[in-house]
């Protein structure tokens, strides 16, 4: 697979290039058929940062990495994305296994309600009583008081974003937290939520 690396501001080595190659194809065998790759390399304030983009058949996925040495924020990208991309694998195939294991749960047996007899009807003497057929009484029981799970809830405040951004910027910022939600406001202001759906798409809710 080729990969596009473009550098700001930093040489890229031989080394370097060897590392992207070998960690991208490493990521586009998890993923199967990809379409493009590319990477970026810059330097701000001192400090090393790597940004790579994969674009499979249905999923994008995109990583940052920064550190001190750009050999080590390429290593921290390359772990990320490739997180994501064995994620989306398992996603991926446990929805195409879904429905062969739903045909070979077995059926439960079907329970019957307890019955009781009909209290005895007098005989009044003739045939037509004696070969009256019984009625069936159907009993239930049910707990006095039914039994309430309270929901575990955990407060966090990982899927908020403290500053301005553009979709394109909480896109990768949802990648690089690695979460499925993300609330943020774009530079005019309005608030957005970002999610992604079971599918691997995500999917934009704006907040009036």
């Amino acid at each position: 697979m080729e990969v596009e690396l473009t550098a700001r501001q930093v040489r890229i080595s031989k080394a370097l290039r060897t590392q992207a190659e070998e960690g991208m194809d490493r990521i586009a065998r998890i993923l199967g058929k990809t379409t493009s790759a590319a990477i970026t390399f810059r330097v701000q304030r001192h400090l090393h940062i790597a940004e790579l983009t994969i674009k499979a058949r249905m999923q994008t996925i995109a990583a940052a990495g920064q550190a001190d040495s750009m050999e080590a924020a390429l290593r921290a990208a390359l772990s990320h994305a490739e997180h994501q991309a064995l994620r989306y694998r398992d996603r991926h195939l446990t929805r195409k296994r879904l429905p062969k294991e739903e045909k070979s749960l077995a059926v439960p047996p079907v329970t019957r309600p307890k019955t009781r007899p009909a209290p005895n009807v007098e005989s009044n003497g003739t045939a037509e009583a004696a070969s009256r057929p019984r009625a069936a009484i159907a009993v239930h029981s049910f707990p006095a008081r039914p039994t309430l799970v309270e929901p575990h809830i955990v407060k966090s405040a990982d899927a908020i974003a403290l500053r301005p951004m553009t979709l394109e910027e909480a896109v990768k910022e949802t990648e690089f937290r690695d979460r499925d939600l993300l609330v943020f406001r774009n530079p005019a202001g309005e608030l957005f939520v970002l999610h992604r759906r079971r599918d691997g798409q995500m999917e934009l809710i704006e907040i009036p």
